[in-house]
């Protein structure tokens, strides 16, 4: 079993419920908003939009009986993606350009700053091709973030709704 979520329309895991195990684009087909949840298992990247856009957040095992003070969320979760278990390596190429162009270096491990370790002035595109990884938009995965699973990203611009910049990645690990 991959992960299991129960999205709540009120605060406090009250009013009526919603279970999911899989990606779930739309949430409001099953509720009417999404005030609080409940990981049981697995993790989650919950978006305050729907079809997985917006502003992003990833939920570990736990309850959120307010998750806006939690995630920073400033409406209702929208939409969820399942985010997969990895046992394998990871493996990432970032590039100072977009269509992986410009400097690229190889990244198997965390880096929290983009700028300090590899001296890049920006980080345009990427190619994930081993695990599922986290960007934030500040040094030390702070700021927004954003979910990246296996693929190329040709430019990382569109993923967001602004001119973000990413300096820094995680690995999304087993805890």
């Amino acid at each position: 079993m991959s992960g299991k979520i129960i999205f709540f329309e009120e605060r406090n895991f009250q009013g009526r419920s919603y279970e999911c195990v899989s990606d779930c684009s739309e949430l409001a087909s099953h509720l009417s908003r999404c005030s609080s949840c409940r990981v049981e298992s697995g993790r989650f990247v919950v978006y305050d939009q729907p079809n997985f856009t917006g502003q992003q957040f990833l939920l570990t095992r736990g309850e959120y009986p307010e998750y806006q003070s939690t995630t920073g969320f400033s409406d209702c979760i929208q939409s969820c993606r399942a985010v997969p278990l990895h046992k394998g390596p990871f493996k990432m190429r970032i590039y100072e350009l977009k269509n992986f162009e410009g400097q690229m270096h190889e990244l198997t491990e965390d880096c929290s700053s983009i700028k300090d370790s590899y001296h890049m002035s920006d980080m345009q595109s990427c190619n994930v091709m081993d695990g599922h990884w986290l960007m934030f938009e500040e040094p030390n995965y702070e700021g927004r973030m954003f979910y990246l699973r296996p693929g190329e990203y040709r430019n990382l611009r569109e993923i967001s709704p602004d001119d973000t910049r990413f300096n820094s990645v995680r690995r999304i690990i087993e805890p």
